[in-house]
């Protein structure tokens, strides 16, 4: 009798044991569940915050004459900046449309929102025709394998087929400066195979925002300028 209750025993607290198992489980499994759920909306609410800069600076063309389409990142959208229409393409002449997406880059997958790379974008933005094509970016293609940054970029440079394009890489912003010399080589070469003209950044010294990644109004307007001058260049 007395191993029989034994018995009866082991099994209950084997029971017991896999039902508080099973119940772990599943609050674990409920507390990822709400993780992910928690980090899909911040990225969804970021996202529209990115579309909202990216459609009011497009909004806001800058200059007269030769149509100038820009196709570029934060920097182009004039994130953090008092007068995001001052941002930096603000600076070349002629008529400038900017298509400035924060957060994107050549790689498909350097922003964590939904089709918003170069490649996915460009075409749009030349369907009603353009003198020049400047492609500005390469800061968010920091964390990104070179393989996809090239893919990208092959996408980007067939989809401005026969357009006229300047690629502008990136400058060294202090919180990504570590990766910024391998991306510049890497589009530097790309650019190179193709013989579209191409900008490096690195060397200007640029005053930054608290968040070292973006650039001041004063940082903005130095930028805007070298690359203006880097434009003209290629036209004389």
């Amino acid at each position: 009798m007395t191993l029989l209750v034994l018995g009866r025993s082991r099994r209950f607290y084997l029971l017991l044991a896999l039902v508080v198992a099973l119940m772990i489980g599943a609050v674990v499994e409920g507390v990822a569940w709400h993780d992910r759920a928690d980090a899909d909306a911040v990225l969804h609410a970021r996202c529209l915050r990115f579309s909202h800069d990216q459609h009011w600076r497009a909004a806001r063309p800058t200059g007269s004459g030769r149509k100038v389409v820009v196709i570029g990142d934060s920097w182009s959208a004039g994130f953090g900046l008092a007068n995001p229409d001052r941002s930096w393409p603000a600076r070349l002449a002629g008529r400038v449309d900017v298509d400035g997406f924060p957060g994107s880059g050549f790689s498909e997958h350097a922003s964590g929102c939904h089709l918003v790379s170069y490649a996915d974008r460009a075409r749009a933005d030349v369907s009603h025709g353009a003198a020049l094509v400047v492609v500005e970016g390469g800061l968010n293609d920091f964390d990104q394998r070179s393989s996809d940054i090239t893919a990208g970029f092959d996408r980007l440079m067939a989809d401005l087929r026969g357009e006229h394009v300047i690629v502008v890489g990136p400058a060294m912003a202090p919180s990504r400066a570590a990766e910024v010399p391998r991306v510049d080589r890497l589009l530097a070469g790309l650019c190179a195979k193709r013989h579209v003209p191409y900008y490096s950044t690195v060397r200007l010294r640029l005053a930054y925002q608290r968040d070292r990644l973006h650039p001041t109004q004063a940082g903005t307007d130095a930028f805007g300028a070298a690359v203006a001058a880097f434009v003209a260049q290629q036209r004389a």
